[in-house]
């Protein structure tokens, strides 16, 4: 469930034709994290705000969660708990096992297209910590990593707080979860400062609050599923509110003429092949929507729709089909348009 960017976001400068004298100042912080970028804009905020005590505080956020949740640094803590075989409870941070119990109510939701045990088949397939592969693994191989594979073979117990893996080679991958909670961290921070008017980014996982500089609801592209190509499919108007796509096009490999998705469907350890190319899912939290897309970008156009319509999400998917790129919609995504 590893995943580079799949949606940006129209910043003032791709923004300019919208420019007047009466757009409201903005301040802007960037950088890097997680393996990927963050992007922050703050709409006309107030004069006397501590800049540099929040840019402190923004780096010692995502510091925090890359501490806590990174597969890819040997010492964050859930690469702890993955390198301890005990299947007894492990004491954890209350910060973890929220986390991963909240991953895991995804799972449930999803019947385990969204799985935060599949790490061992996604480093299998090339696209973790372990590196690329050129060619797809083995059936003998596939099948040991499937074996500790399967999300109710974790267990949380929070208010001790304590996980416990049922099965010792059971190796815990929050990727799919990860960028969405340190966006809804930094959005927690900006709201201790009681800044009104925000957006928050990182590697395409984003929450907005209040307006634009224009005055404007914020205006969020969805990429265009391309391989080859970095252009807009659409524009969404939304505020306080978090979008998450997840797609199968930046991140993967070719051999023998065949693509192979990074998308790993939990439920066989193989990469996706339906017609499903992107899910956007907007929800009040960036953690979930982050780790829903990905849930059902693996169930596909059918199921992926039709569990989405169930939970009452607003859900926007981009098939392929043979006239091109058909639009899918859940209700209340409908209802975001209108």
């Amino acid at each position: 469930m590893v995943r580079l960017p799949h949606l940006f976001v129209l910043l003032p400068a791709l923004l300019a034709a919208c420019s007047s004298d009466s757009r409201l100042p903005e301040f802007e912080l960037s950088g890097s994290t997680m393996g990927t970028t963050f992007n922050i804009l703050l709409v006309d905020p107030s004069e006397d705000l501590p800049k540099e005590q929040l840019r402190s505080g923004i780096a010692e956020t995502l510091e925090r969660v890359d501490r806590l949740a990174s597969t890819w640094r040997s010492d964050s803590e859930l690469s702890t708990l993955n390198a301890n075989p005990d299947t007894d409870w492990i004491d954890v941070s209350a910060e973890l096992c929220v986390a991963i119990e909240q991953a895991l109510e995804v799972s449930e939701q999803s019947h385990g297209a969204f799985d935060v045990t599949i790490g061992p088949v996604v480093n299998l397939w090339g696209f973790g910590p372990d590196g690329d592969v050129t060619e797809p693994p083995s059936d003998d191989e596939l099948e040991a990593a499937m074996a500790a594979v399967g999300y109710r073979n974790l267990r949380t117990r929070c208010e001790q707080p304590a996980v416990r893996k049922q099965n010792a080679g059971v190796y815990v991958d929050l990727s799919g979860w990860a960028k969405g909670f340190a966006v809804d961290e930094l959005a927690a921070l900006l709201d201790e400062y009681n800044l009104r008017n925000y957006l928050v980014e990182i590697g395409g996982e984003l929450r907005v609050r209040g307006y634009n500089a224009e005055g404007l609801k914020w205006a969020i592209a969805v990429e265009a599923p391309s391989k080859t190509l970095r252009k807009p499919h659409s524009i969404l108007r939304v505020t306080d509110t978090s979008v998450a796509t997840s797609g199968d096009y930046r991140n993967f490999f070719n051999h023998d003429g065949k693509s192979f998705s990074h998308t790993i469907d939990a439920r066989t350890g193989k990469p996706i092949s339906h017609q499903l190319a992107a899910v956007t899912v907007v929800s009040e939290s960036a953690a979930y929507a982050d780790a829903m897309a990905t849930a059902l970008l693996v169930l596909g156009p059918k199921d992926g729709l039709e569990l989405a319509e169930n939970l009452g999400l607003a859900g926007y998917f981009l098939v392929r089909g043979t006239q091109g790129i058909q639009e899918m919609t859940t209700r209340n995504f409908d209802l975001l348009r209108n």
